[in-house]
C-alpha cells in the first residue's frame, strides 16, 4: 500500500494503495508518481533488518516487526506532508492486517496485538491544528493466490519463497482470507479496486493505461482531479 500527495488544482491529495505480497503495490507507485509529475518514496524492504528475521520465526518477532513498520511508516507520512508532492509504497493501515492474522493464528500473542493497534489508533487520531494523516483515496490491487506466487516466485526475494519453506503457501492463501473483508471494512477514506489479475500494468502497455484512467476517474469522482 503506498500514499500519495500531490498538488493539483492547489489540492493536496493523498492516495494510498494496498493489496498483498507481489500485488504490484511498488511497480503501482512508479508508474504513478510519473503519471502524477510526484517524487517517489519506497520502503525499502531489502534494508529491513527484521523482515528476515520474521519469516524465521513469526511467533517471535511479530510485534518487532510491526513496531519497526509502524515507526516508518508514521516517519513516511510526516515527510510526505512536509514534502507536499510525493509517493509512498505502503501505507500505516494494513499492517494491523498481518498482525491480527497473526493473532487470530495463535502466531502472534493478542494482548501484543491489542497494544499495538492503540498505538496506531492513538498515532493517526486528529489533532487540532495538525494535518490529517488520512488518506483521500485507497485503492486497492485485489490478486488471486496464483498471481500473488508468480510474482512472489519472480522478484526472488529468499525469504518469501515457498520452494525453501513450504508452510508459506497456506500463510500466503490465509492472508488473502483477510484481505477481502478487510477492504470491505475500511472506511477511513473514499476507495477503488483495481484487479490485479486481469490488468497486469506491469508488463502491459494497454493495462497500465486502463488502471490510469480508473483511478484518474476516481479521482475526479471524489471531486480531487
Amino acid at each position: 500500500m503506498f500514499y500519495i500527495l500531490y498538488l493539483r488544482k492547489n489540492v493536496i491529495q493523498v492516495i494510498v494503495l494496498s493489496g498483498p505480497i507481489g500485488a504490484g503495490k511498488s511497480s503501482l507507485t512508479s508508474i504513478l508518481a510519473e503519471h502524477l509529475g510526484t517524487q517517489a518514496f519506497y520502503e525499502g524492504v531489502d534494508n529491513n533488518p527484521v523482515l528476515p528475521l520474521y519469516y524465521k520465526d513469526m511467533k517471535r518477532y511479530t510485534f518487532l516487526l510491526n513496531t519497526y513498520l509502524l515507526n516508518h511508516r508514521l516517519a513516511q507520512i510526516n515527510q510526505a506532508i512536509q514534502e507536499k508532492n510525493s509517493v509512498s509504497d505502503r501505507s500505516i493501515y494494513e499492517d494491523a492486517l498481518f498482525f491480527k492474522m497473526n493473532a487470530d493464528s495463535k502466531v502472534a500473542d493478542p494482548t501484543e496485538f491489542k497494544i499495538y493497534d492503540n498505538l496506531l489508533e492513538n498515532m493517526m487520531e486528529e489533532t487540532p491544528g495538525n494535518p490529517s494523516k488520512k488518506p483521500d483515496l485507497l485503492i486497492y490491487i485485489h490478486v488471486s493466490l496464483d498471481t500473488m506466487l508468480a510474482r512472489i516466485k519472480k522478484r526472488g526475494r529468499s525469504f518469501e519463497q515457498i520452494s525453501s519453506d513450504p508452510s508459506l503457501k497456506d500463510y500466503y492463501a490465509r492472508l488473502l482470507r483477510y484481505y477481502e473483508p478487510w477492504y470491505e471494512n475500511y472506511d477511513a477514506s473514499p476507495k477503488m479496486e483495481i484487479n490485479g489479475d486481469k490488468l497486469d500494468f506491469v508488463v502491459d502497455e494497454d493495462a497500465k493505461k486502463e488502471v490510469l484512467s480508473e483511478i484518474d476517474n476516481k479521482l475526479r469522482d471524489i471531486g480531487n482531479l
